[in-house]
This record gives C-alpha cells, structure tokens and sequence, in this order.
C-alpha cells in the first residue's frame, strides 16, 4: 500500500510538472511565432510575452454560457481538450523527460495517434454543445480537417514503425524506441529520401493539426467571427488557449523523436545535471526549428484555404507524398 502511494505521489508529480513545462514551452512558442510572422510581414507585432498577458486576463474574466447551450457538456470541453493534451506529453520524449516518466512501457505511437485528436475532438464538441450557428459550422468544419490531416500523420508513424520492425528492433511501435533507433542510422539512401519526403509531409500537418493559417477555416474569424470557439470566454477560453499552447509542444516532441532524436546532452558528454539541462535546451531548439519551418513561414505567405482545398491538399497532395515516402522506405528495407 505503501508503494502504491508514493508511486501515485511520483506520478502526479511527474504529471503536473510535465504540464507547467509543456503550457510555458507552448505559449513561448507562440509568442516567438507572432513575433517572427510580423517581422516577416514588416509589422511590428505583439511583445513576445503577450500570449502569456493574454491567458492570464482571460483567467480574470467572466465565463458566460450561452441560454441555448448544453451546460455541462459546454464547460467540459476545454477541461478535457487540456487533459488530453498534458495526458499526451506524459508519453512523448521532452528532450529526455519522457524517458524518466513513471508511467510503464514508455509511449506508445498508436496512443499518441488517438491523444493527439482529444484536443481537437473536444473544440468539436464544445463548438456543437455552443448552440451557435457559427459555433456548429465551425465544427463541421474541423471534423472534415481532422479526417483529413490524420491520413499523412498516421501513415509516416506507422512506416517508421514498420521500417524498425523490419530491422529487428525489439518493440518498434514504442516512441522511446524510435527515439533511440534514429531512421537515417537504419536507413540507407533510399530510405533517407524516403524519410525526407515524409520530413516534408509531417511540417505540413503542423499547421493543420495546430489551426493554423492555411488551415484554419474552423475559426475564420472573417467569415464565422472566431467560428468554432465564438461563444467561449473566460477560463474556458483560456483551457482552450492552454490546450493548444501542449499540443504544440507535443507535436514538437513527436517529430523530435521521429526526426531528430539526438540529445545535445549526449553528444555533448555531459553528466546527469548538466546533461539533462543540455537535453532540454537542444529540445527547445529544435522544436523552435519545426515550428519556425512548418508554421511560421507557411502562416507568413499563405492565405486562408477553403475546406474542400484542405481534404484537397492532405488527401491527394500530401497522401500522394506519404505514400512515395512509405515506398522507398518499403524498398529500401527489401534492397
């Protein structure tokens, strides 16, 4: 019993340390994000640090429910859209965090799939449970990009899963494995270009995952006011704002493991103190990387895209390109 509780202890710990990270980190992000787009566009832009002002007047302010909405189900949809996204970086290696998680097994890339739709599936339900008009097309809207963006995602994890299985690593479907088993040191050229393209494919999804222009016809504040999230405010908006803020970090983390899993603290040869501050600042920087290359530059020199050029673009276009990857990764393996 004894056990029990200090593993329980060590767990919420560990879980509420790993949300302050991932809420800091991803509001950070979004920050440098605005700050980095309005240069780019010869604007000025807001401080780096207004994300942060903005959740913290939104934690000030009144949380007004709709006459017509669904009450309950209303408010808890931002509490389990952030749920969901601190539920999904307990499982993701943090420049090194994930692997001293107390959870068993490490994270699991299926699992990782199906967490990474709670944020979305939540804004989806609170966005019918508003009562609005604007509210429901809204979420009309993000079911369809939902369904369409989960087809390049789901296609890269699995090949790179497929592709360690195929050179005899034990557990291949485990994120920490694929983090220790980089895909260029089991690849060879083929395959390097291979994973290249799915590279490519994956710094597309992050916009779409994220909401972000192109790919924000949910919210199109021009054309449904704010759209699936018009009738939030208050603390809810803020979960909402918070939930986003950890799903970016956690999409981060699962490229880093993908992509580039090397930690600086390893290379680098230092001990367990400094190694782990080293881990922890090469993972920041290499999430600002894909950050800056899928989000920042597309969202500066794209306008919005209409929802049929969503399922347009990430089922025929980014499909198409997944499933070149997935052949010479196939091929590469059979050589």
């Amino acid at each position: 019993m004894t056990e029990s509780w200090a593993w329980l202890a060590v767990a919420g710990a560990w879980t509420v340390g790993t949300a302050l990270y991932g809420i800091l980190l991803g509001l950070f992000f979004s920050g440098v994000d605005r700050v980095l787009v309005a240069r780019m566009q010869s604007r000025i832009g807001p401080p780096l640090l207004q994300p942060f002002a903005d959740v913290r007047k939104l934690m000030g302010k009144q949380d007004a429910v709709p006459s017509g909405a669904t009450r309950k189900v209303f408010r808890a949809a931002p509490v389990l859209a952030l749920a969901g996204g601190v539920a999904e970086l307990v499982y993701i290696p943090l420049g090194g965090l994930g692997s001293g998680s107390p959870l068993p097994g490490g994270g699991d890339a299926i699992l990782a799939l199906y967490l990474l739709m709670l944020p979305g599936l939540a804004m989806v339900v609170g966005g019918f449970a508003s009562g609005s008009p604007y509210a429901s097309v809204g979420a009309q809207r993000e079911m369809v990009a939902m369904v369409s963006y989960e087809l390049p995602l789901a296609m890269t994890v699995m090949t790179f899963a497929w592709r360690l299985a195929e050179a005899g690593v034990a557990e291949p479907f485990s994120l920490q494995t694929m983090a220790a088993h980089p895909i260029w040191a089991e690849a060879g050229p083929f395959g390097w270009v291979g994973a290249a393209i799915l590279l490519g494919t994956m710094l597309l999804v992050l916009p779409g995952e994220l909401g972000r222009i192109p790919f924000d016809a949910a919210e199109a504040e021009t054309e449904l006011a704010g759209g699936i999230l018009v009738e939030y405010s208050g603390r809810s908006l803020a979960l909402f704002e918070l939930a986003l803020a950890v799903k970016n970090v956690a999409l981060c983390g699962l490229m880093c493991a993908l992509f580039w899993p090397w930690r600086a603290g390893t290379l680098a040869g230092g001990g367990a103190g400094w190694g782990a501050v080293l881990d922890l600042a090469g993972f920041v920087v290499k999430s600002g990387v894909f950050m800056f290359a899928g989000v920042s530059l597309v969202r500066a020199g794209m306008a919005r895209f209409r929802v049929t050029d969503i399922v347009r673009f990430y089922w025929k276009h980014l499909g198409l390109l997944s499933l070149v990857g997935m052949a010479l990764l196939a091929l590469d393996a059979w050589l």
